[in-house]
């Protein structure tokens, strides 16, 4: 009887270990590759606008260099994802970018607001830029405390909108001292280690 149960359970347990690994190796959302004068739109709050660093030293800066595309820096500080989500139509229209770098939310999480609010003003800055044919890139910031860690909702949207997302950068950067200028902002140097690894991301997605 008891090796029948195992007989019965072992393929059962085997097709789970293959969905598990097939999930686990599915390859990053491709994009678009980027044409040579097209324009990348970082969208976010302080972070995107380079708080703690010289606006030279901001990541969009550093990308522009990286990139030799152009990267128009719409970071606005203090700005939560509600109002982002009210400001972003008129930059899109205004700038008309190809690839859109979003990182937001960040506010949301010191401020204690409604995480799943936080999802869906994300979610709906996607479908908006989406609707506009902008491909997207999402950046997860991660949420104050001892151990700094992206909520999930960051990865639940990537996953469900199919788009490519940077989850380890910010906490790497705000993890360790001589990287960020305070304990929510890198440093010049920060900034930099975060522009290479969208520059990374991007070469992985074949947008570059």
């Amino acid at each position: 009887m008891t090796s029948n149960r195992y007989a019965r359970t072992t393929p059962l347990l085997l097709s789970a270990l293959v969905c598990l690994g097939f999930w686990a190796c599915t390859p990053e959302p491709k994009l678009s590759r980027l044409s040579d004068n097209a324009v990348i739109l970082a969208f976010g709050d302080s972070i995107t606008y380079g708080t703690g660093a010289a606006a030279s030293q901001s990541y969009p800066a550093v990308l522009e260099t990286l990139t030799r595309r152009r990267v128009v820096n719409a970071g606005v500080p203090g700005e939560v994802s509600a109002e982002g989500l009210v400001r972003l139509p008129d930059v899109l229209a205004q700038n008309k970018p190809d690839l859109l770098i979003l990182c937001h939310g960040g506010n949301d999480l010191l401020r204690g607001l409604d995480l799943q609010q936080t999802k869906r003003n994300l979610k709906a800055m996607i479908k908006i830029a989406k609707e506009k044919n902008v491909a997207v890139i999402l950046i997860a910031v991660p949420a104050p405390g001892i151990f700094l860690k992206p909520p999930a909702l960051y990865e639940e949207i990537a996953d469900d909108q199919r788009i490519p997302l940077e989850e380890n950068i910010l906490e790497t950067i705000l993890s360790n001292g001589k990287w960020k200028a305070d304990y929510i902002h890198p440093n010049a140097a920060g900034y930099s280690m975060m522009a290479d690894a969208i520059r990374d991301l991007l070469q992985k997605t074949d947008a570059l």
